[in-house]
């Protein structure tokens, strides 16, 4: 079982409290606060103080804009520190930068709200928290402590006879009788002082991770990491696709072809019309067969047209194929840019998939598609005059098209009253892609 925190071992009972370690862990806590805050009291203060001084002459304006700065180094401490009071995972509210260099990140941190949130703690922690945790550390340890330390106190300035001694300028001890017993009260002082210890630093902590380690953060640290994850997924699946693409354009496909061409040739050889010209011509014709058969399997796992010309090439090329008439009007202008391998691929197959849909279930006459990007997204529009009442729970493949979406934190929106018409709208968040060149020509 792991550590719990000491906020937890407080309602466990007093007993469970005392045991354990968790009033050891309090106390180095809160008296490791006040150890923390003079240091950053000292740095902002001598820091702002010489940046004025030196602003008159510019120099120290960068200096002051260092400032804004100090919270990261005093929250990471922090962040740390609070595995003392409690073991939960605190983790960091930064992101990481998208491009190296000290520019991006200084880019990135000006503009997170963690950075200012660090800032205001390390100056509370400065001006407010470090005291108070130095009150607290003196008022349920240093003086408890101080008169469990009367006897030896006594004995160390020479015994009764000098005149006995004040315990942390309380009372007179004169005697050791009476030391023993002020000892006794400061023991049993500082094991009820340990509850309101505790208290303190299990709200103190709780206000550092409120401020440093706040709930959102760890899980907008788990959502970036499943995005992250789901946009490796998406490359991977792309990169593989691709091969097995390659692998059936270059190897199966350039069999199937070499074998049509022999059997062509052996074709001439035979006699016409013997047996043997007919079993060739069958041969034949199945080759054939296959190999278009295989030549729209490659183009549906990765049609070349969208690798060489793009979206806007790709999409007229499956209107061409549909059974449906289709309509096809991208962005006017310049036309759509080329965008990310995954965009492309996902835009094209929601299309396809669409389209598919369209004839196989609306009962369409007519169909459209309309493309365009705009605001940093690409935005497809696919309506037909069908029957409508699309469902896409009833499994027509619109599911695990918006699953395919959601990998790109794209949307799928489906409008389909009885009657018709059916529009399917798909929005992809996308920058355009550097060229890399011109097009392939024919």
């Amino acid at each position: 079982m792991g550590r719990e925190s000491v906020w937890a071992d407080l309602r466990g009972g007093g007993r469970r409290y005392l045991r354990g370690a968790a009033p050891w862990r309090a106390a180095a806590y809160v008296g490791g606060g006040a150890l923390v805050g003079v240091p950053v009291l000292v740095t902002l203060v001598a820091s702002l103080a010489v940046g004025v001084v030196l602003s008159v002459f510019l120099v120290g304006l960068p200096l002051l804009a260092a400032l804004a700065f100090v919270g990261l180094p005093v929250a990471a401490l922090e962040r740390r520190r609070l595995r003392s009071v409690d073991p939960a995972p605190a983790p960091s509210p930064h992101r990481a930068p998208d491009a190296p260099g000290l520019t991006a990140w200084l880019r990135l941190r000006v503009r997170e709200q963690a950075t200012w949130r660090e800032l205001a703690y390390a100056v509370l922690m400065a001006f407010v928290l470090w005291p108070l945790d130095l009150a607290a550390a003196a008022c349920t340890l240093a003086l408890p402590l101080l008169l469990a330390g009367a006897p030896a106190h006594l004995a160390l300035t020479g015994g009764p006879a000098e005149g006995g001694v004040r315990p942390a300028k309380l009372w007179l001890v004169e005697s050791y009788p009476a030391a023993c017993g002020t000892a006794v009260l400061g023991l049993a002082l500082l094991v009820a002082l340990l509850y309101p210890l505790g208290a303190y630093a299990a709200a103190r902590a709780a206000l550092a991770r409120l401020l440093l380690a706040p709930r959102e953060a760890e899980t907008r640290a788990q959502l970036a990491e499943v995005t992250r994850s789901r946009a490796r997924l998406v490359t991977a699946f792309e990169a593989e696709r691709r091969r097995v693409e390659r692998d059936l354009h270059d190897g199966a496909q350039q069999r199937l072809v070499a074998l049509s061409m022999t059997l062509g040739l052996a074709r001439l050889d035979a006699e016409a019309g013997s047996p043997l010209a007919a079993r060739l011509a069958s041969a034949h014709g199945e080759a054939d067969a296959v190999l278009a058969e295989l030549r729209e399997l490659i183009r549906g796992i990765h049609p070349q047209v969208l690798a060489d010309y793009g979206l806007p090439a790709a999409i007229e090329d499956a209107a061409d194929r549909s059974p449906v008439p289709v309509d096809v009007a991208v962005d006017s202008g310049a036309g759509l840019p080329r965008l990310s391998e995954p965009v492309e691929s996902a835009a094209y197959f929601a299309v396809r998939e669409a389209l598919t849909n369209v004839a196989r279930h609306s009962g369409a006459t007519r169909a459209a598609v309309r493309a365009r990007h705009a605001d940093g997204a690409l935005r497809l529009t696919v309506r037909d005059d069908g029957t409508g009442g699309a469902d896409p729970a009833r499994g027509s493949g619109l599911t695990g098209l918006a699953d395919r979406l959601a990998v790109l934190d794209g949307t799928l929106t489906v409008t389909s009253p009885p009657g018709g018409p059916t529009v399917l709208t798909l929005e992809i968040p996308c920058t355009p892609r550097p060229p890399s060149g011109p097009a392939p020509t024919e």
